[in-house]
C-alpha cells in the first residue's frame, strides 16, 4: 500500500511515537502539530485500503462463520436498497439516532459495494449521504450527533469514491467540511474531556479529516493534531488494568471510536502515534471479556443497558488480531453465530470480516478470576467458561464517575444459564429529560439520584436508613484472591457511606466453584442504624424464614442468610418505582432483608447463594 503521508518526514513519526511511549503523562508531546499533508494514498484508504480487498475476500472464503456473517451483511444491504433515506427528525435534544442509522446504512452499503463490485450499493449509499448532506446542520449542540454523521459520510465518501458522480462527490465533501469539521473548531467540553465524548468526537472527526485531506490539508491537520493531543485524556481512564469507568456498555461506544481512530490513522498515515500503547488500553479487551457473564449479558453497571444474550462487538475482533490473542473472541464467536439469524446488527459490523483472525479454533480463556483498579475498580470471578458456569462480579468506585450510578458494592450472579442477580440498567435519557429531570448533575442533591434505577435503592448493595450513597466517596479493592477454595474480592466502601457507617466492607467470594458468598462487615456510628440487604431478580421466589428458593426457566437457586441469625427474608418492590418519572421494571423484584445494628457496633452479614439442589455452606467463613 502507498502510505506517503508524512509528519515532516517519517523520522518525525518515530520521534513522536518514541516521545509518547517514553512518557507516563496522559498527554503526548505536541510534535503532532508539525505534520503537513502530502500525497495521501488513493481512495479507498480508511481502515480497509483497496490493496487489502483480495486478502479479505480470501479470508471470508476460507472461514465458514465469517462467510455467513458476510452473507448476512449483504442481505441487510439488499434490504436497505428500498428503504427511504434518513430525515432530520430530532428526539428531544438529540439527532443521534439518525446519525447512527445513517452510519449503519452507509458503512454496510459501502462494504457491500467493495466486496461485490455491484454499483447498486454505492448508488444507494450516495443517496443516503446526499440526504444527510441536505440537513440544515447535524445538531452541533449535541456534538456526538455531528461526530457520528461525519463518520458516516467519511466512510461512504472514501469507500465509494470511484463511483460517486462529481456533483455528489463535491456535495458530500462540502457537508463533511461545513457541517462536521468546521463546527468542531468552536470547541466544547469534549475536546479535552475524559469520557466517551472525547473518543467519539475525535474519532468521528478524524475519519472526516482523512477522507477529505487532499482538498482540506490545513483543516485536516488541525483536526488530527487536536485528536492526537487530547485522546490520551480519555485513554488515561483505562489505567492501570483496562477497566472502563463508564462500564462495559460505554466501553463499546467510546472504544469503538477510539479503535476507529487508531485503525484509520494507521491505514492512512502509517502510525497510531503510540496511542494504542498507552497503559491500560490494549488490556481493556480483557476487561470486556471478563465483564461478560457465561450466559451472554455483561455486568451492566453504570448507564449500561440490560441485555439477555451475547453482545456482538466488532472492536474485539480488532483487539484479538492486534494482540494475537484469539481467546478474546470466546464470547464474540458465540455472538456471531447468533447474529447471523438476526435482522439487524451493530453499525460497525462490516469491520468484523476485515479485522477478524480465523475463527475455526478459538481457545478457551485460561483465567477465571480478574480484577482491575482505577476510577471504578471491579472484581470478577467464575467457575469456568461454559454456559452453565457460576459467575459473580462486584463493583467498587464512586457515584461521581461519568455515567455512574449509586451502585457501589453491587454484585451480579449467574449460574446454570440463568442471570439470578441482575442490574436493572439505565433508564432512557429522553424519557427523563422530557419530564424536566436534570439528569447529568453528579452532586449529592442532584435530580439524577431521584431516579430509581440510578440510586442505591434499586441496586444489589446495602442501604442504611433509606439514605443514598455519598457521591464524593470512593470504594477501593482491599483484597483480591484467585486461588484456593474461596477466591474473591473485598472492597472498602466506608467513604461511600460517610455518616452512615464508620466502617463498611463488602466481599464477594466463589466457594469451591459451587456457591457465591456475599459478606458485609458494617460498623455503626453512635446511633442505631437500620440496614437493608437486597438482590434484584426475575426469578419466582418462595421464602421460608432465612431461606429462599428462587426458580427460573426450570432452574433453581437457594439463597440463605447465615448471619445475622433469625432474620426473615422478604421481597421489596422494584416493578413499580415510586416516582412519576421512573419507568416500570416488569417481572422484577428484590429479595432481601432488613436488620437493625445498635450504635457503635460491628455486625457481619453473610449470605450464601447456591445453584441447583445442593446446600453447600463454607466450612471456613471468609475473613475480611
Amino acid at each position: 500500500m502507498n502510505r506517503r503521508l508524512f509528519v515532516y518526514l517519517a523520522s518525525a513519526f518515530c520521534l513522536l511515537n518514541h516521545a509518547i511511549l517514553a512518557s507516563n503523562s496522559s498527554e503526548p508531546p505536541l510534535h503532532a502539530s508539525r505534520f503537513t499533508l502530502h500525497a495521501p494514498p488513493p481512495h479507498p484508504r480508511i481502515i480497509f485500503p483497496g490493496s487489502e480487498t483480495v486478502a479479505v475476500k480470501k479470508k471470508i472464503a476460507d472461514d465458514k462463520l465469517l462467510a455467513k456473517a458476510h452473507d448476512k451483511l449483504i442481505d441487510i444491504a439488499d434490504k436497505t436498497i428500498n428503504e427511504k433515506p434518513v430525515k432530520r427528525v430530532m428526539t428531544g435534544r438529540r439527532l443521534l439516532h439518525v446519525s447512527r442509522k445513517c452510519l449503519d446504512r452507509v458503512l454496510n452499503l459501502s462494504y457491500a459495494y467493495r466486496m461485490t463490485g455491484d454499483k447498486k450499493y454505492a448508488v444507494r449509499a450516495q443517496k443516503e449521504m446526499l440526504a444527510a448532506a441536505s440537513f440544515s446542520d447535524w445538531n452541533p449542540n449535541h456534538f456526538l450527533d455531528v461526530a457520528e454523521m461525519t463518520a458516516a459520510l467519511a466512510m461512504g465518501y472514501d469507500w465509494c469514491y470511484d463511483t460517486l458522480d462529481p456533483t455528489a462527490r463535491q456535495t458530500i465533501r462540502q457537508a463533511i467540511v461545513e457541517k462536521g469539521l468546521m463546527p468542531s473548531l468552536k470547541g466544547g467540553f469534549w475536546v479535552s474531556g475524559i469520557n466517551n465524548w472525547n473518543q467519539v468526537c475525535h474519532g468521528g472527526l478524524t475519519l472526516g479529516a482523512l477522507a477529505v485531506m487532499e482538498d482540506e490539508q490545513e483543516l485536516a491537520r488541525k483536526i488530527i493534531t487536536r485528536a492526537v493531543k487530547n485522546l490520551p485524556n480519555a485513554i488515561h481512564e483505562y489505567q492501570p488494568h483496562g477497566a472502563y469507568p463508564e462500564g462495559p456498555g460505554y466501553w463499546v461506544y467510546g472504544t469503538s471510536y477510539n479503535v476507529a481512530f487508531l485503525a484509520a490513522v494507521e491505514s492512512v498515515l502509517g502510525t497510531d502515534f503510540g496511542l494504542a500503547s498507552l497503559p491500560g488500553f490494549m488490556e481493556s479487551a480483557d476487561f470486556y471479556l471478563h465483564a461478560t457473564g457465561p450466559t451472554g449479558p455483561y455486568f451492566n453497571y453504570a448507564d449500561g443497558s440490560a441485555g439477555n444474550t451475547y453482545h456482538l462487538t466488532p472492536i474485539v475482533f480488532w483487539f484479538a488480531q492486534k494482540r494475537n490473542d484469539p481467546y478474546l473472541l470466546w464470547f464474540q464467536k458465540k455472538a456471531l453465530e447468533k447474529i447471523v439469524s438476526k435482522t439487524s446488527i451493530d453499525r460497525f459490523s462490516p469491520l468484523i470480516t476485515i479485522w477478524s483472525p480465523p475463527l475455526d479454533d478459538i481457545p478457551e480463556p485460561t483465567m477465571n478470576h480478574w480484577r482491575a483498579d482505577g476510577t471504578n475498580p471491579i472484581g470478577m470471578h467464575r467457575s469456568g467458561w461454559g454456559h452453565d458456569a457460576i459467575y459473580t462480579a462486584i463493583k467498587a468506585g464512586s457515584p461521581s464517575a461519568p455515567h455512574a450510578h449509586m451502585d457501589i458494592g453491587s454484585f451480579v450472579m449467574h449460574a446454570d444459564g440463568i442471570v439470578w442477580g441482575i442490574d436493572l440498567g439505565a433508564q432512557n435519557y429522553h424519557s427523563l429529560e422530557s419530564k424536566g429531570i436534570k439528569l447529568w448533575g453528579r452532586a449529592q442533591d442532584s435530580e439524577r439520584w431521584t431516579v430509581f434505577r440510578l440510586n442505591n435503592l434499586s441496586h444489589n448493595t446495602i442501604v442504611a436508613d433509606g439514605k443514598p450513597q455519598i457521591t464524593k466517596g470512593k470504594a477501593e479493592i482491599t483484597s483480591f484472591s484467585s486461588k484456593g477454595d474461596m477466591p474473591g474480592t473485598v472492597i472498602d466502601m466506608t467513604t461511600v457511606y460517610e455518616g452512615q457507617f464508620t466502617k463498611a466492607q463488602r466481599g464477594v467470594f466463589l466457594y469451591k466453584d459451587s456457591s457465591v458468598v456475599v459478606q458485609d462487615e458494617l460498623t455503626t456510628p453512635n446511633q442505631d442504624t437500620s440496614i437493608r440487604w437486597g438482590m434484584v431478580t426475575k426469578a419466582n421466589i418462595k421464602i421460608k424464614g432465612n431461606r429462599a428458593t428462587l426458580k427460573q426457566d426450570g432452574e433453581r437457586l437457594t439463597l440463605e442468610v447465615i448471619e445475622p441469625e433469625h432474620v426473615k427474608l422478604e421481597t421489596f418492590e422494584t416493578e413499580n418505582p415510586p416516582r412519576k418519572h421512573d419507568v416500570k421494571n416488569p417481572g422484577t423484584k428484590m429479595i432481601g432483608f432488613k436488620t437493625n445494628i445498635p450504635a457503635s457496633t460491628t455486625k457481619r452479614l453473610l449470605v450464601v447463594l447456591t445453584p441447583g439442589k445442593k446446600s453447600i455452606l463454607p466450612a471456613q467463613l471468609p475473613e475480611q
